[in-house]
């Protein structure tokens, strides 16, 4: 298969040998999905249980709030659903994990013997509904809940960017505004971000979110943070340095209600922050504010953290929907080329929450 990419669909792996690059497979099919990576020389898949759990969460609200998100346009033929609302969230929630787990189990030992060591591998189960099988009149709800039912695992090779590496910090730009049904993580999303990429600017490795051009929401493939410093009179490394005595500073990120991705990475840093006396709020970080960010990084399953060393702003934001980047005025924000303080406290709890809640690869073969 080329490039070392797989896909079993509904349980079984694809004969074909040109399984598409992730990003291409989720443009041409809709529905929910999820995102992880294996840790560990391929030993463990990270916090795959909460991925199972988000993904049934992302498919019970296309369902009910956007099933043409989840089934195609051609849903609009079939308006009988094929399960009551009430049955579907406790359901679901239990057909999901077991259905992806099928498929990854027959996928995972392709993929395992044709990695290299060092290699970890990338894993997206998609879940999409079938409209072929919506008029399927079974007794038993179980039994419909499966057949409405496509479920694909795509795996491929992932190589994991060191963390702190100069190199490897994010270059961020804010260029567009929140995304719809935000709770919910679906393909048809892949088709609308890039709309904005007539907007990045050169060497920009991620575009920001924002309603208003001031209040950042998230990225579009990942979660935002700033550690803002608070008015003090000591300077700021003497502040992060001791942050366990003071609260001069907070870790800031835009709540759910204002409408973003519910991450799993994002709510395992909240849990860090929590865990290690980290002040945190969630609010949306402010660029009016930016003077007082020290530190900034962004969060999703591949990275989980990488630190930010730039960012920038259009000066106009009214002008946002008809320009290219070219024509944009910009306002920049710069850090230091290496992680702060903070950042890196939170990136070495992760990574050691990693190595415990872990879900080993050979339960799931």
């Amino acid at each position: 298969m080329s490039s070392c990419r797989f896909l079993a669909i509904n349980g079984v792996v694809s004969p074909t040998s040109d399984v598409p690059p992730v990003s291409s497979f989720l443009e041409n099919h809709p529905g929910a999905y999820t995102t992880s990576r294996t840790h560990n020389n391929a030993s463990c898949p990270l916090f795959w249980q909460r991925h199972l759990r988000r993904l049934a969460d992302s498919t019970r609200i296309l369902y009910e709030l956007r099933p043409e998100l989840l089934f195609g346009p051609q849903i609009t033929k079939f308006p009988k659903p094929p399960l009551s609302s009430s049955s579907f969230s406790s359901l679901w929630e239990s057909v999901i994990p077991s259905l992806v787990n099928n498929s990854l189990s027959k996928a995972l030992p392709i993929a395992l013997k044709e990695r290299k060591n060092g290699e970890e591998l990338a894993v997206t189960a998609l879940v999409s509904g079938n409209p072929n099988k919506c008029n399927v009149d079974e007794v038993d709800e179980e039994e419909r809940a499966l057949r409405v039912l496509d479920v694909y695992v795509h795996v491929g090779i992932y190589i994991p960017p060191v963390f702190g590496d100069r190199e490897n910090g994010a270059r961020l730009a804010v260029v567009g505004r929140g995304r719809d049904v935000a709770r919910a993580k679906f393909s048809d999303w892949v088709k609308l971000r890039k709309r904005l990429e007539k907007l990045r600017p050169p060497l920009v490795t991620e575009l920001l979110l924002s309603n208003d051009g001031d209040r950042i929401l998230e990225g579009c493939i990942t979660n935002f943070f700033v550690v803002c410093r608070k008015e003090s009179n000591g300077s700021a490394g003497e502040i992060l340095s001791d942050h366990r005595s003071t609260c001069s500073f907070e870790v800031q990120t835009a709540p759910i209600n204002d409408g973003l991705l519910p991450g799993v990475i994002r709510k395992l840093i909240l849990e860090v922050c929590s865990r290690r006396g980290i002040p945190f709020r969630e609010v949306a970080p402010s660029w009016s504010n930016c003077e007082l960010w020290e530190e900034a990084f962004i969060t999703n399953s591949l990275r989980l953290v990488q630190h930010v060393q730039t960012i920038c702003v259009p000066s106009s934001w009214e002008l946002l929907e008809s320009q290219t980047w070219k024509e944009l005025a910009w306002e920049e924000k710069q850090f230091e080329e290496t992680p702060g303080v903070i950042t890196a406290e939170i990136q070495g709890e992760l990574m050691r929450l990693a190595g415990t809640e872990g879900y080993l690869t050979s339960f799931l073969i």
